[in-house]
């Protein structure tokens, strides 16, 4: 090899890397916390479809190694004495996915389960002996005539699920791991089960349902207690307002069960999920992270049971924290260096999934309030590239309200230079934009520095509503869509014009989902942007009543159009004020997007085009709305910085 390639001056991002980037995700340690399993995905070119791996790596960073090849595999989990390790995966391609086992003896994998429908997850039972499955029923896939679907539920589509009706409810049934005889335990077609665990003792599942009158309506799930058996009846043990992602367990005694806790239903959008944990023998409900007034997540007990670590959002980051049950206190127990994304404790040893802004998700080995890297995968491609330095900004909004969010420089930034400047917004908006670097599913930290790469500065605000600043921060937008929140996207600008480093003349914005809506009304208010990118939004809210997945949050948050039509037309402004847009802007979404659908862009997209502004829609076919096509994540991203560099000039 020639010295000059040796030495090779790094290259800046291309939409091309989104071939190259190697996504960790999924850790999980084994009973004894010696080794970790893991999945590794990547797009693959020639198949144009994300591929993943099961990878084994020991807790001292040695013999890092696939365990799995040809056929995608995912949900790795070792069997309770360590002897197996199980995955799902479906082969072929096209068939249901089936949980496999592998002896880490030696030897192939064995397919254990032949089940007919959809397995969404799946557990060990505390012996070993058994698996309890969370599976949804499926037409027979012979039948070459589809049929009708009978749709009678108050939430009846979600996005990537479908049109939601009895056969796609999930229920539990317990697998032999001797011989794979399959058993019901859960067989109501009217409920919906989900988030099955297993009791310590084996003797009973904890799992998560919705029995009571109205369930969809009221936002609350239940959790019920029953015996592992086909006609076992279930004991309800408790309900809560449903939070954003449910994750229940046992106490390592099997007196509680921990749960995480929504708020009420018009708050749907804007809560942070808090932790507690009920009494098995009473029912008692105890509140765990009440005060500490930030989102928790991954919640998982210590091995004696004397405390349970979760992960925090805050102020543009995540740590590991610990609450000690004895008195309440919480403690954080990972540095400032990583954000954390994930977790996993066995063995009396933690690991943790983090990213930085340089860096895309690894495991780390947490000890004594320090990280130690486990993987590097992908170490090659970063020594290759030069990113752009990332930093924290803090402003005030219009009204005084202190903002925080982050600012990517490009690599090649000189001091004393003014710098085209796009202001580029997360979704949710119950979410935050973080220090990490994802390549995989819906983060915009990848598409900020592919922004930089091309000679932006790029802001990422988290503007009211978001996460990571507490519950009066997240509910301050409460139906009242598209007002504060431009206020502190605005300011943000503002902010990077006083500072000498946004070009006032050559301003772009964009976003995807809550960020492409939150585009579309912050056109409708300023004119000041050359150009902005709309993703899977909508300006026109009554027209997405019904046709999107937040039956909930419209009727609970909103109230029904035909009592409040007013409110539904002040925060439609985009849509019947588009004579207010003079902004070239470019609309997208995937065909079969059920959480946005393309409807909204395409009504934004006609109303541009009858008024003579520049715009273009792309229609990304048989995608959800998380776009998962590799070459339409590198067209996608070309289409953006094109778009761009076309407007803004």
């Amino acid at each position: 090899m020639h010295a000059a390639a040796l030495h090779a001056e790094p290259r800046v991002l291309d939409p091309d890397d989104y071939y190259q980037f190697l996504d960790v995700t999924d850790p999980q340690a084994s009973p004894d916390g010696t080794a970790i399993a893991y999945v590794v995905s990547n797009n693959d070119r020639a198949a144009d479809a994300a591929k993943s791996t099961i990878w084994l790596v020991n807790w001292d960073g040695s013999e890092r190694r696939p365990l799995t090849q040809a056929e995608s595999a995912t949900h790795p989990r070792f069997s309770p004495d360590g002897r197996y390790l199980s995955f799902l995966s479906a082969r072929p391609a096209d068939s249901a996915a089936q949980v496999w086992l592998l002896d880490r003896r030696g030897g192939e994998a064995r397919q254990l389960t032949h089940a007919t429908g959809e397995i969404s997850s799946y557990s060990w039972s505390p012996d070993g002996r058994q698996l309890v499955l969370v599976m949804s029923k499926a037409e027979p896939s012979a039948a070459k005539v589809p049929k009708p679907i009978v749709i009678d539920d108050y939430h009846f589509k979600a996005d990537e699920l479908g049109y939601l009706n009895t056969a796609t409810h999930k229920h539990l049934y317990l697998v032999d791991v001797a011989n794979g005889a399959e058993t019901a335990v859960t067989t109501a077609d009217e409920y919906d089960d989900d988030d099955a665990t297993w009791a310590p003792d084996g003797k009973l599942l904890a799992y998560v349902s919705d029995h009571g009158k109205d369930a969809e309506r009221s936002g609350v799930e239940e959790i019920y207690l029953i015996e592992p058996r086909a006609g076992a009846t279930p004991r309800k043990l408790t309900a809560a307002y449903s939070p954003n992602s449910q994750h229940i367990a046992f106490s390592p005694d099997g007196r509680f069960v921990s749960f995480l806790q929504g708020r009420e239903p018009k708050y749907n959008a804007y809560m942070a999920d808090r932790l507690a944990m009920v009494s098995v023998a009473t029912g008692d409900v105890r509140p765990l992270t009440d005060h500490l007034d930030q989102q928790v997540s991954s919640p998982a007990f210590s091995a004696d049971g004397s405390a349970i670590d979760f992960i925090v959002e805050d102020h543009g980051s995540a740590y590991e924290a610990r609450l000690t049950l004895a008195t309440g206190g919480i403690a954080r127990i990972s540095p400032d260096t990583i954000t954390v994304l994930g977790q996993s404790s066995a063995g009396g040893r933690t690991l943790v999934l983090g990213s930085t802004d340089t860096q895309p998700p690894e495991l780390f080995a947490l000890e004594a309030g320090a990280v130690r890297p486990l993987t590097a995968h992908n170490e090659a491609l970063l020594a290759d590239l030069k990113l752009g330095a990332v930093e924290d900004i803090h402003f005030k909004s219009r009204d005084g309200t202190e903002i925080q969010g982050q600012m990517v420089k490009p690599p090649s930034y000189v001091a004393g230079r003014r710098y085209p400047t796009i202001l580029w917004i997360h979704g949710g908006p119950n979410g935050q934009d973080q220090h990490e670097l994802i390549s995989k599913g819906y983060s915009p930290s990848l598409e900020r520095q592919l922004f930089a790469a091309r000679g932006y500065v790029v802001l990422a605000v988290n503007y009211r509503g978001s996460t990571g600043r507490g519950q009066k921060f997240q509910q301050s937008i409460l139906a009242d869509w598209g007002h504060k929140e431009v206020e502190d996207l605005l300011a943000a600008v503002d902010y990077a014009v006083a500072l000498g480093l946004a070009d006032p003349a050559k301003l772009g914005i964009g976003g995807w989902s809550y960020g492409a809506i939150l585009t579309d009304y912050t056109i409708a208010s300023d004119p000041r942007f050359k150009a902005a990118v709309s993703g899977a939004g909508s300006g026109d809210q009554i027209g997405m009543y019904g046709l999107d997945q937040y039956a909930l949050q419209y009727n609970a948050e909103l109230g029904p159009p035909w009592k409040n039509s007013a409110l539904y037309l002040k925060l439609s402004y985009p849509f019947f004020h588009a004579d207010r847009i003079h902004t070239p802007t470019l609309f997208l979404g995937g065909d079969k997007d059920f959480n946005v659908p393309v409807a909204g862009g395409e009504q934004m997209y006609l109303a541009l085009r009858t008024l003579g502004v520049p715009t273009e829609l792309v229609v990304y076919p048989g995608q959800f709305h998380v776009l998962t096509r590799p070459s339409f994540l590198k067209d996608r991203a070309e289409r953006y910085l094109a778009w761009y560099a076309k407007y803004i000039h």
